[in-house]
């Protein structure tokens, strides 16, 4: 049994001025998405397409921002709408205090789905083609945000045996219970694990939105496990059937994403651009 290891949030202070590390870890996760993007451009389709369509590090950087938009702005709606409807009915205008903490991955990935849905619009490029060349980029920033949540010492998991070697005694959470890290569960299954389930899968050229669906069904799938080791919300516990929230938001996620996998396989193989 080990003792969480008490870490400052703020990696640097400079007089009023505090660098935490969970700012840290988001921007490691833009800059693991552009150095991860710049080498997608070599990978086909995208490397083959000429013209007004061509790719080019212009577009990656445009991707980049509209989708740090998309992630902070559906991220805190998704919040607000998923966790806590009815508390942010009665404040409204706490939906705008980010700095007090409260995001969502489905609602961010929400947010990034709009986002580049414009950004394909805006360009005049195929919307899967455009979410297929994000996917296989966006785990490793995944993983860099679990990273941050693990050294805020936030979202653990539930009680675990004692006699687990790497359970772990989380004091922030009110009591001495030995419990499973699972910001470490969710760094290694839905960071690492998954982009190289996907980075490997996209290597190849696969038919429109496939590689979005790989994305989805992975996603939800990892995410839906490392729920059964992770501490479900306060005010929410468990749904049901037993589940979290964050499993049942995953739940419409697989399916979505097996759907849409199948949907592009019946399409016809795209036509090698010139």
């Amino acid at each position: 049994m080990l003792m969480y290891p008490k870490i400052d949030p703020v990696a640097l202070q400079f007089g009023p001025i505090a660098i935490h590390w969970y700012g840290l870890t988001y921007l490691a996760a833009f800059g693991l998405f552009m150095l991860l993007a710049m080498r997608r451009l070599r990978h086909e389709p995208f490397a083959s397409v000429r013209g007004a369509g061509a790719w080019s590090r212009k577009d990656v950087e445009d991707i980049l921002f509209l989708g740090v938009l998309g992630v902070v702005l559906g991220g805190r709606l998704g919040y607000c709408l998923f966790y806590k409807p009815g508390y942010y009915l009665s404040h409204p205008l706490e939906i705008f205090y980010v700095w007090q903490g409260g995001m969502s991955f489905h609602g961010g990935m929400l947010g990034v789905i709009a986002s580049q849905w414009w950004f394909a619009r805006s360009r005049a490029k195929p919307y899967w083609q455009v979410m297929d060349f994000v996917a296989p980029c966006v785990p490793t920033g995944l993983a860099a945000g679990r990273i941050g949540n693990f050294i805020n010492g936030e979202l653990w998991g539930r009680a675990a045996d004692p006699s687990l070697p790497w359970a772990m005694v989380f004091p922030q959470s009110g009591s001495m219970v030995p419990r499973h890290p699972s910001q470490v569960y969710q760094f290694l299954l839905e960071g690492l694990l998954l982009f190289m389930v996907l980075w490997l899968y996209a290597r190849k050229e696969r038919k429109p939105a496939q590689v979005s669906a790989v994305f989805l069904i992975g996603y939800g799938l990892l995410r839906f496990i490392a729920e059964f080791f992770r501490e479900p919300d306060n005010h929410l516990g468990l749904l049901s059937l037993g589940l979290s929230m964050g499993q049942w938001l995953c739940v419409p996620m697989i399916l979505a994403g097996v759907l849409l996998w199948l949907w592009g396989a019946a399409r016809p193989a795209p036509v090698p651009a010139r």
